[in-house]
Formats: C-alpha cells, structure tokens, sequence
C-alpha cells in the first residue's frame, strides 16, 4: 500500500509539471494562470483538480489571507473564510463569487454548518472577537457566545483564541480554544456554561493546539473527533468531554477534518491533505508537496503555486458528491476544487 500510495503521488507530481509554466506567469492567480488539471490520491480514492475554480471578487486582485474553514450548504453553496471585512465569502459550485458577509467579525477561523427544522445556520470560532458567533445564512447574527468567563479558568478575554466549533445532536456547542489552553469548552443549546475539558499536555486526553474539530456520527454514538495539530494526532472525546481514544497518529500538523459517510478528510498544514478509513487509518495522500520549504508557509506566493500541489492546507470541506474543497493557509488567498474521479 505505501509503495501505491507513494508512485500516485509521483504521478500526481509529474502531471503537475504540465501546469508549472502557467503557474510560472506571474498572473493574478484569478483562474487564467492555470489550464491543467491534475490527478492525485489513489485507488478509489482518486480526485482531479479544477483549473480556474476559484475567481476573485469583482475588483480585488486577490483573496486575502486564507485562514480560515470552509462549509458547503445543501444547495452546494461554498462558504470560506478571509482575514479581510469579507469575512465568509460565498461561492458558486462552479467557483464564481456571489456576495461576503460579517465585516464586523473579521477573522473567523473555523465554521460548522447545521440545518435546523429545515433551516441551515454557521456556527463560527471567531478568533479575532475570542467568541462564536451562530448566522442565518444570509449573514444575520443569531447569537454570540464570549470568553468562557464561568469556567474560571481565564484572567480576562486576551487569554481566549478560538479556533474550531462543533455543535451536537441535542444542540450543545463546543468551542475549542486552539490558540489558547487547548480547553474545549461546552455550552448547552440555549448558551449556558457546562464545562471545560482538554488543555494542554502530550499524553492521551491532552492537546498541543487543539485546533479543528467535528462531531463525528460514523460509530454507534456521536464522538468529538479533534485536531491534535502539534501532537501530530486525532483524538476522540464523548459528548460528555470523557477522552475516548487517539484515533490516528503521525500526521503532519492536522488543522481541520470534513467527514462524508465513513471517510475523513485531514488537511495537514505541512503540504497535504490525507483521507481516512472507517477505521481512521490513512488509505491516500492528496496533493502531497515535496518541497518542503513550502510546508506551512503563509507568503508562498501565487507564482509559486502548482494545481492539484498544496502548500499549507488548513480548511477541508466536502460536498455532497464527494468533491473536495481546500484552503491553503496563505497571505494572497488560496482554495482549490478537487472533483471526485469514481472508475468506471
């Protein structure tokens, strides 16, 4: 399996190199700079790239700074984040910009889309107010929720940089303090404190960076599956905030999880982004980039890039088809479409 798994990657490489001199342009990278898509993963879990996905905002040369999450609504709507007072930008499934929303909650970093008696909401980590904010889609602000002062477990507000939500069945929140103590933090459904769990540490049931998080329904009861970013690792937690296991070790700095059915996809910060089995175990490895002085690294600039080949993944998202949506941590902006390859 790693010897097919690492000759997909190779191929996926060498398809790429059709793209480089376009990558090469120097163009505003609005689409026009790249024709070529490019295949990667293996087996089943094949994807191809979509050239020209992402277009710019009417009037911007770029994005602005990725930093974010991505969701995708019923309707195949995409929703991404920007450090700019584009907060959540919505998107075309054929990659055209329709509307942002949020100006004044500028730098969301993580999202959860939930439908409620029919109607879907955002639930968002917002990172740059140390609060979560839940939205109608069309941007009004249902409620927010502040620094968890009632845990007591923080001097003031400064303390609190969140970076990931989760909402469960029953309507609890969890908000996870990623940039903070690495506490997850669980509110009830009309916004009351419960408790606090994680926190800093290397052994099981502790977080270096408990960054990204989802409510995981693939086993016999609903669990919190978490990124562990700088352990390396997912870990799984109860709806109780009882550790229940690390899932999957060796990863390569995990930021978010998107989960469709029984698979998982991880986007890993240094370069790639992995799909998981029902079992958590990795079975392909998704625009894995060998130069490694791109790895996490915010100012790699659009020249630079090469479609189907990340460089800092840190949001994954989904469809309902089975498509992926990445974003690449990045000064400029970057997202990418990977539409699912099924043999025939």
């Amino acid at each position: 399996m790693k010897e097919l798994l690492c000759s997909t990657v190779l191929m996926g490489l060498a398809l790429s190199a059709a793209a480089h001199d376009d990558a090469l342009t120097g163009k505003p990278h609005d689409g026009a700079a790249v024709t070529h898509a490019v295949r990667t993963g293996s087996g089943i879990e094949m994807y191809e790239s979509v050239p020209n996905w992402c277009q710019l905002p009417p009037g911007q040369t770029e994005i602005g700074n990725t930093h974010g999450a991505i969701v995708v609504d019923r309707a195949g709507n995409i929703y991404i984040n920007s450090d700019t007072k584009r907060s959540i930008m919505v998107y075309t499934p054929d990659g055209q910009f329709v509307r942002s929303f949020g100006e004044d909650f500028v730098a969301i970093h993580g999202m959860a889309l939930r439908q409620e008696d029919g109607e879907e909401f955002i639930y968002a980590a917002h990172l740059g107010g140390a609060q979560a904010v839940k939205f109608k889609l069309d941007g009004t602000v249902v409620w927010t929720i502040g620094w968890p002062q009632e845990s007591g477990l923080y001097k003031d507000k400064n303390e609190y940089k969140p970076t990931a939500i989760a909402v469960a069945p029953n309507g609890d929140v969890f908000v996870s303090d990623g940039y903070g103590k690495s506490l997850i933090h669980q509110y009830s459904v009309d916004r009351k404190y419960i408790r606090s769990f994680g926190g800093k540490g290397t052994e099981p049931g502790k977080f270096q960076t408990s960054h990204g998080m989802a409510l995981d329904t693939r086993g016999p009861q609903p669990l919190l599956l978490i990124c562990d970013r700088e352990n390396r690792r997912l870990q799984h937690f109860d709806l109780d905030g009882n550790f229940v296991a690390v899932t999957t070790t060796g990863l390569r700095r995990p930021c978010s999880i998107s989960i469709r059915g029984d698979k998982v996809a991880v986007a890993e910060l240094e370069g790639r982004v992995t799909i998981l089995d029902k079992n958590n175990h990795p079975i392909a490895f998704l625009g894995d980039n060998p130069v490694k002085a791109q790895w996490a690294n915010n100012p790699v600039p659009p020249t630079d890039w090469l479609d189907g080949i990340f460089t800092a993944p840190h949001g994954v998202s989904y469809d309902a088809a089975g498509n992926l949506y990445v974003m690449d941590w990045n000064k400029s902006g970057r997202i990418s479409r990977l539409n699912r390859v099924y043999p025939e």
